[in-house]
């Protein structure tokens, strides 16, 4: 203890020694979260990140195996109303400790991504996409337990970094054990799994940003810093870029045809096959001559979406075009096309392959047809001049205009294009009113209703819609339930595992929520 404390001037040891007994109390079950922070606001006042490092290094005992996840919150909840505001400091770009707040920012938006994508049916390589990104992960923890926590060790900082490396390691094996869920089609456990992902890697997030990187900043010297550098490099980073750094490949960058240019994606592989291809080189194609630009070009304004899927079953292409009528992203190239669609209809997928390569049928097509829209898709089997299947070409167009027009146009008319998204804006407009109008029916069907430990919190949000926004005033530990993970907790989530979740008791959260009801009216 004595060696870290010699990194820090004036420690005050009487401080430390109130506040480490408030904490074990707190922990131990003696003092309530209202107890141990009302007895910290009058007996200590503030605390610096540091000061925190240094009484998690007073903590003789240390158990690996009784090292939870939740200890990360309970702590930072216990500290959040007395902690120092831990803002750095304008930090150069590529510093060390800047590099690790860039990551982290970097995975919130990932884990924001799977906050809307949860909402939706399972698509594998929407979900494939994510957990590539998240996999990058590894990469920041690693340079923490490699780079980070060895100097912190050297200056007596080691009990700390080991509570941490456990963690560490539990959010890396969660992210790759929630993915073989996902291989293994087992769809609902993995979106299940979701909320709490988020909320354990947010919930590391927070103790590396209020006490580990401050901490560090105190504890390490520039110099030292510095010197971090080239093992930072090697390492590498997470969803960030480092000048000189290795860099991870994604899995688009390791598809050879995943680039996202038609164009330079034909020139490589035409230069494979000994053609020293520019874009502008004219090429006889079925009919005519075009240059590689402009094969681009005419894929990127033709009026629908096109996909291809070869023999193998493997997506090799589909058009960049401006109108996409559904989302796509390059990280599909290269994968197989069953992942490509949820689970509900990959046996549709599979009998329209089969039925192709077999030679029974070449075309088939669908359409979705709504009052605000109407989309057509057709699927064509492609075989070369021997009749060889070659794979499935898809084509995919929004047919609402078309489906519109009526008797006959012959004179040139030019309509502009800001009258039809005026047209669009309006009804998204109406489209909002109407849902506006649908909460305010909600708001109006309140009723009073008995709230035991047993009672859903889908059946309460039912009741009183306004409490989503509530809740979390009462814990702030309630948020998810503002966000689309809801929709996964609402139907399973009871009043006893709030209060649970909330480290609040059954009767106080009932209190706090009835409290809010007799305030509303």
């Amino acid at each position: 203890m004595g060696e870290m404390r010699s990194n820090f001037d004036n420690v005050n040891g009487d401080k430390l020694k109130i506040v480490a007994k408030i904490k074990l109390d707190y922990v131990e079950g003696r003092l309530s979260l209202e107890e141990a922070r009302a007895l910290l606001k009058e007996k200590v006042g503030s605390l610096k990140p540091y000061e925190i490092a240094l009484i998690e290094q007073e903590t003789k005992e240390y158990d690996q195996d009784v090292c939870k996840k939740e200890d990360i919150q309970s702590m930072m909840d216990l500290f959040s109303e007395i902690m120092e505001d831990s803002k750095l400091s304008e930090l150069p770009e590529n510093h060390p400790i800047k590099c690790y707040y860039r990551e982290n920012d970097a995975i919130r938006e990932v884990l924001k991504q799977v906050e809307d994508l949860v909402q939706y049916p399972v698509i594998k390589n929407q979900w494939y996409e994510i957990y590539d990104k998240l996999a990058q992960y590894r990469l920041h923890l690693s340079r923490k337990q490699m780079q980070l926590y060895s100097i912190l060790e050297k200056k007596g900082f080691n009990r700390p970094s080991e509570v941490m490396w456990t963690l560490d390691d539990y959010i890396r094996d969660e992210i790759t054990d929630t993915r073989k869920l996902l291989d293994e089609g087992k769809e609902d456990e993995f979106i299940a799994f979701q909320p709490t992902l988020i909320e354990d890697i947010l919930d590391l997030m927070s103790k590396e940003e209020n006490i580990l990187y401050p901490t560090s900043l105190t504890m390490i010297s520039p110099k030292e810093f510095e010197d971090m550098k080239s093992g930072d490099r090697e390492i590498g980073f997470c969803l960030i870029d480092v000048d000189g750094a290795k860099k991870e490949k994604t899995a688009e960058e390791k598809a050879p045809e995943s680039q996202g240019d038609f164009a330079k994606d034909l020139a490589l592989l035409l230069s494979k096959h000994g053609y020293q291809a520019d874009t502008n080189k004219v090429f006889d194609v079925a009919m005519g001559k075009l240059t590689l630009d402009q094969i681009n070009l005419v894929y990127k304004h033709l009026p629908i979406d096109l996909a291809y899927v070869d023999e193998n079953e493997i997506v090799k292409f589909y058009s960049d075009t401006k109108h996409r009528v559904f989302p796509r992203s390059k990280n599909v190239i290269g994968r197989d096309v069953k992942n490509c669609h949820p689970k509900s209809s990959v046996h549709v997928v599979e009998e329209i392959i089969n039925k192709f390569r077999s030679g029974e049928e070449s075309f088939t097509e669908f359409w979705i047809n709504k009052p605000e829209k109407f989309i057509y898709i057709c699927y064509v089997a492609v075989r070369d001049d021997a009749g060889n299947f070659k794979g499935v070409l898809e084509m995919m167009q929004d047919c609402t205009h078309i489906r519109s027009l009526q008797d006959s146009r012959t004179l040139l008319t030019w309509e502009s294009e800001n009258e039809y998204k005026k047209e669009e804006s309006e009804k998204e407009e109406s489209e909002k009113e109407e849902l506006k109008k649908d909460l305010e029916k909600n708001l109006e069907k309140e009723n009073n209703m008995e709230i035991t430990k047993e009672t859903k919190l889908a059946k309460l949000i039912e009741a009183y819609p306004w409490l989503k926004e509530e809740l979390p005033k009462i814990n702030e530990k309630f948020h998810l339930i503002n966000t689309p993970l809801a929709k996964v907790m609402l139907p399973i989530a009871t009043i006893e595992l709030m209060a649970e979740r909330g480290e609040m008791t059954v009767d106080k959260l009932i209190e706090a929520i009835k409290a809010k009801i007799e305030e509303r009216k």
